[in-house]
């Protein structure tokens, strides 16, 4: 009888032969290894990325559902020494896009685009098929334009309100305010020189982004508000800077010249009150000019003053007590020949024997070259250095250069060059050096640091940081200064500077007239025309330089050319400002300034029109141009934020409300009428 076969005895017969089982059992452990192994990879993974790795993979998960939104910080206002507001903000509006969540609509929003900016559509398109997940589409636009945008909806889509600097005064000392980038950040001018205390620090918040990329605010997220930055005074006078550009174009338009500049500023503490340069620029168009136009030349270009340069020559032979104002010296009736210069040295005035005064009042070039003589190159450099030629003046403006001193030892001093460099060729200045050594001469030989910064607000109207004025060095002793200033009151009344005067004030100037050297050569008929004034002479409130660029009318020197813009500039100014009835505060031969104690900034604060709200209520602005609405407010130490332009048609606290310093106003604004507006 045949006995069942158990499970063991079948498991047994299935496999051939022990080593088949053998085998089978190896290969089951292998896999079961295998197992515990990839169990073991997968264990240590997840470790890592929830432990080890868990911050960068929780900000990558954020970035799907999350989006951190900027906060723009408001700029700080520009303002004058008077208090008139130079730049503020308006509220722009700005496009942005998410692409992955734009969808089909991609192609409608690049053609919306193109047709109201004018651009090719790829130009959008490109944009908006990046795989980024935010692209900026147009920034800063105008409200008119962003209506035809805002009116339709597209999905990933996005608008901004972004401040956008707002500049009052056109072209008016354009190249000297400067202006900002697309992101509100300066980057020319007083808008860079002053770009960290006026631009503030940018708030964030975080909003949550659904399966649509629609975001949406949140109260579990961070938010962080945007610190407004502070405001800057300048030294600089707007009404003085008006009557400087508006003559300096009549003298250039007269005598048909290609440009002009004109520096302005206070001798006793070195305050610029005025730089005006044509051709201008416009701050709210800057790039649309050419970079040379942009440049403030007054103090990044270098040219030869000519005999306004005479101021070196002079000072060295009277500090050094080498030449008396009496001596005579032989003009060589017009025409002195040098033996080993390849030209003779000439005057315009034919004259014989003169003292050494007439020489300055005739401008002499051949009694300058013959003093220069006596002086010698060690002591005429020394002199040159000290009124600052040569080295900068640490202006707070960027990109000032040094100019042009040889010295005696550099290989490029030849026999020439000392007969050369006291009539003005052979070295290279600015304007603002220029200014400033004139300057030293009506300060009593003291040489003061020109400056435009002055005071600097914080956001509730109170003095954070002020200005004061820095003496540098003597560099002629008071005796020197005083015989130098009569030097040049006889130019104005007797000699080359007699279009500069002024009936019944004394006024002290020289004049200058130099060959331009272009392309390797001094160009005939090709001119740079100066004059440098002070008044009153016998107390000076201002000094004033004046500089024509190549006049073609016939006319091209200092004293034919720019002494009568000098004339009509000061005229002016001695009708309009309060300058010359109260003297600055700081006098450099007797250095005093205001203690920096809180408590004395805090005194001197109330009684500033800076640091007070002039009313004591918001003003009604309704009606008013933008810019004659924030010169009210800003000048009420109030903040204006503008959303659109032309007239005020609202405003936000209503008139008549408490005011309180560094208050925001907000104004809605509509395109001009036809009618005139208020400004």
């Amino acid at each position: 009888m045949r006995m069942p076969m158990t499970e063991h005895m079948l498991h047994t017969e299935s496999l051939s032969s022990p080593s088949e089982y053998r085998r089978s059992r190896l290969r089951l452990r292998m896999v079961q290894i295998g197992l515990l192994a990839l169990f073991a990879v997968i264990a240590i993974r997840l470790a890592d990325v929830q432990v080890v790795e868990y911050q960068k993979y929780r900000a990558v998960a954020q970035k799907q559902y999350q989006a951190k939104i900027i906060l723009p910080a408001p700029r700080g206002l520009l303002c004058d020494r008077n208090g008139n507001c130079i730049a503020s903000n308006t509220i722009s509006v700005s496009f942005a896009a998410d692409p992955q969540s734009i969808g089909d609509d991609t192609r409608a929003i690049a053609e919306t685009f193109s047709a109201v900016w004018k651009k090719p559509t790829r130009f959008y398109l490109d944009k908006l098929q990046s795989d980024s997940r935010f692209v900026w589409l147009e920034r800063c636009v105008d409200a008119n334009l962003s209506e035809r945008i805002l009116s339709k909806k597209f999905d990933g889509l996005v608008s901004r309100d972004e401040p956008k600097r707002l500049y009052f005064h056109e072209h008016l000392a354009g190249q000297l305010i400067g202006t900002t980038d697309v992101d509100d950040k300066g980057v020319a001018g007083l808008e860079l020189a002053f770009d960290e205390a006026l631009r503030g620090e940018d708030g964030y918040v975080i909003l949550q982004r659904d399966g649509l990329g629609h975001e949406h605010a949140s109260v579990d997220y961070p938010r962080r508000e945007p610190v407004s930055g502070h405001s800057i005074e300048v030294t600089l006078d707007m009404g003085i800077q008006a009557i400087a550009e508006k003559e300096l174009q009549r003298g250039i338009d007269a005598n048909k010249a290609d440009g002009g500049i004109v520096v302005i500023l206070r001798p006793a503490t070195g305050e610029i009150l005025a730089i005006a340069q044509s051709p201008g620029v416009d701050p709210n168009n800057f790039g649309k000019f050419n970079l040379q136009d942009q440049k403030l030349r007054a103090v990044t270009d270098v040219f030869e003053p000519g005999s306004v340069f005479k101021i070196v020559t002079a000072s060295a032979a009277l500090e050094n007590h080498l030449v008396a104002p009496t001596k005579k010296f032989y003009a060589e009736n017009g025409k002195y020949v040098v033996p080993g210069r390849p030209a003779p040295i000439e005057d315009t005035h034919k004259d014989g024997w003169i003292t050494f005064q007439e020489g300055m009042e005739h401008s002499s070039n051949i009694v300058m070259a013959k003093v220069s003589d006596v002086i010698g190159s060690e002591l005429f450099y020394k002199m040159a250095r000290d009124y600052g030629f040569g080295i900068t003046t640490n202006i707070d403006f960027p990109g000032e250069v040094k100019g042009v001193l040889k010295k005696p030892s550099d290989s490029d001093w030849h026999g020439t060059t000392l007969n050369s460099m006291a009539f003005g060729y052979e070295v290279g200045v600015t304007p603002i050096q220029l200014a400033s050594a004139y300057a030293a001469v009506a300060n009593d030989g003291i040489l003061m640091q020109p400056y435009l910064f002055r005071r600097e607000y914080d956001a509730t109207g109170k003095v954070y940081r002020e200005s004061k004025p820095q003496q540098i060095r003597r560099v002629i002793s008071s005796e020197t200064a005083h015989t130098m200033r009569d030097f040049f009151v006889g130019v104005v009344e007797r000699g080359t500077g007699r279009p500069a005067a002024i009936p019944g004030m004394k006024i002290a100037g020289k004049t200058g007239t130099s060959r331009k050297y272009l392309d390797g050569k001094y160009v005939p008929g090709n001119y740079t025309a100066s004059f440098v004034g002070f008044l009153p002479a016998d107390n000076p409130q201002i000094v004033c330089l004046v500089m024509m660029d190549n006049p073609k009318t016939g006319m091209y020197t200092g004293g034919l050319v720019s002494a009568p813009v000098f004339r009509a500039i000061v005229q002016q100014i001695l009708n309009t400002s309060d300058l010359f009835a109260s003297p600055p505060q700081v006098i450099a031969a007797n250095m005093t300034t205001r203690a920096a104690s809180s408590q004395t900034i805090q005194s001197a604060d109330q009684q500033s029109v800076r640091s007070i709200v002039v009313q004591d209520k918001v003003p009604d602005v309704k009606g008013l141009s933008v810019r004659r609405a924030i010169s009210i407010l800003a000048g009420g130490k109030l903040e204006p934020v503008v959303n659109g332009k032309g007239t005020v048609v609202s405003q936000q606290p209503p008139a008549g409300q408490p005011a309180r310093a560094g208050m925001k106003v907000y104004l809605t604004c509509q395109p001009r009428s036809s009618a005139s507006l208020l400004y």
